[in-house]
């Protein structure tokens, strides 16, 4: 029998051929393969079946073009796309991602994550995802309405509240799941849970918008308990400043610890005194109604300090920051080998990924080495997944649950998440490893049912 070093590199060289130049999928499926292989060796009928070869190919690739017209009249055309990846436990599940760097390869790591991330909730979701190379920032409101009308006038034929039920990601808030549901509804003359993250006014979650930061912290805070201790005191760094980074904020100064950071595209800030709350309403404003830059929080907090991005710079700065816990909450790759050795030497030993994979795969090599706690997003970041399952629960049932409910349900699927991977890579013979324990308790649930359901 081939070793199992052979079989991934195989494997490998399988995936990056029939996929050329999707450097993210090829990293996401790796980093997923490699976890995997005492699986297979475990579980001979998965190889006999094929599991892993049909599981990195999505069941359905949907591209689209997108015509709007801007203010001024002018024909703009974009880009729109949903890969429906994996079925097995339940309707395909995951955002839509509206940025200039969108393409398939980012989409299909994307969508491949979701398959674990989901899976790991316990909820029946599959994983999917969407998005367009189209770019908000800076359009208006009418702007935005007409490429969400264009692109949803294509994508309603795809999806369903039983089928594939879209949610929003970056770039994709409640405005724009606003525009896009309206648009479903009118063509096809349905008001059902098509999309998560709606107003709470028509068939929203309370908490939803808080559910991804929430759900990190909640990550971090059962890691952190696994060495006997809390929040308290902690000083965390957190990047971005979008919806995942300011709910993070939140809930990390809600259990006493002090949050020192926020960034966006143009560069970051250190305020040594901790954000507080007033300070993080400001960001909230600034960001949520002003969409200004997050610069503008040392004219209002002058204490703090501002450092521009260098995009010529070999890491992030703001990984240089001391710290006890890092909340990375901006994007793909934010964390390279530098800044990874930049935390651990400067005192980081827990890391909750709020982004989806903002860790390099040789800076997710330091953190397990140095034997730091290391939460992966797929499974620290599935709080947000998770309560757009409990909206899609609600809608089914034509319920709305109150506040508390939806944050205690968060709260126990975030403890089981961690629960199920703690006691997976202890299974597997990687005590402590959470990577493996989401890669493997994830990839477990989702090939048996492709095992119980035949040859599809």
């Amino acid at each position: 029998m081939a070793s199992a070093e052979s079989l991934y590199k195989a494997f490998m060289e399988h995936v990056i051929a029939k996929n050329p130049a999707e450097k993210e999928f090829h990293q996401a499926v790796g980093e997923v393969a490699e976890s995997l292989m005492p699986v297979m060796e475990r579980h001979p009928e998965f190889r006999q079946a094929k599991i892993l070869e049909r599981i990195v190919e999505p069941e359905r690739i949907i591209m689209f073009r997108v015509p709007w017209a801007n203010d001024r009249g002018e024909v703009q055309v974009n880009r729109g796309m949903r890969v429906e990846f994996n079925s097995a436990i339940g309707p395909y599940k995951g955002g839509l991602r509206f940025h200039p760097s969108v393409n398939l390869g980012i989409i299909k790591f994307l969508g491949f994550e979701q398959i674990f991330k989901n899976a790991l909730t316990t909820l029946p979701m599959g994983g999917g995802k969407g998005g367009s190379d189209f770019n908000p920032k800076g359009k208006s409101d009418a702007e935005v309405m007409r490429f969400c009308q264009s692109f949803m006038s294509e994508l309603f034929r795809h999806i369903g509240q039983n089928c594939d039920v879209p949610a929003g990601d970056i770039g994709v808030g409640g405005r724009e799941i606003g525009f896009l549901f309206g648009q479903y509804k009118k063509l096809t003359r349905q008001f059902e849970g098509v999309l998560t993250g709606k107003g709470l006014n028509w068939g929203g979650s309370l908490i939803r918008p808080e559910a991804t930061g929430y759900g990190a912290v909640y990550f971090a805070e059962e890691m952190l308990k696994t060495k006997g201790e809390t929040f308290k005191g902690k000083r965390a760094v957190i990047s971005g400043s979008g919806n995942v980074a300011q709910y993070a904020a939140e809930k990390v100064i809600q259990l006493g610890g002090k949050v020192l950071t926020f960034s966006d595209s143009s560069g970051f800030i250190v305020d040594e005194d901790g954000v507080n709350t007033e300070k993080l309403a400001f960001v909230m404003n600034l960001k949520n109604v002003k969409r200004g830059r997050i610069r503008e929080y040392t004219e209002k907090y002058p204490k703090a300090k501002y450092h521009e991005a260098d995009a010529n710079a070999s890491g992030n700065p703001l990984w240089s920051v001391k710290c006890d816990v890092a909340l990375p909450s901006a994007t793909q790759n934010e964390i390279n080998v530098e800044d990874a050795n930049n935390l651990v030497k400067n005192g980081c030993y827990c890391v909750s990924e709020g982004a989806n994979m903002p860790s390099t795969p040789e800076a997710v090599n330091v953190f397990l080495e140095s034997k730091i706690l290391y939460g992966p997003g797929k499974a620290a970041n599935a709080g947000g997944v998770a309560t757009s399952g409990l909206e899609m629960s609600q809608n089914s049932l034509r319920l709305s649950w109150p506040r508390e409910e939806v944050d205690q349900r968060l709260h126990n699927i975030m403890i089981n998440i961690h629960e199920n991977c703690r006691k997976t890579a202890e299974e597997y013979g990687t005590p402590g490893n959470y990577v493996n324990g989401a890669n493997i308790a994830g990839f477990l649930k989702v090939a048996n049912a492709m095992l119980d359901q035949g040859l599809v």
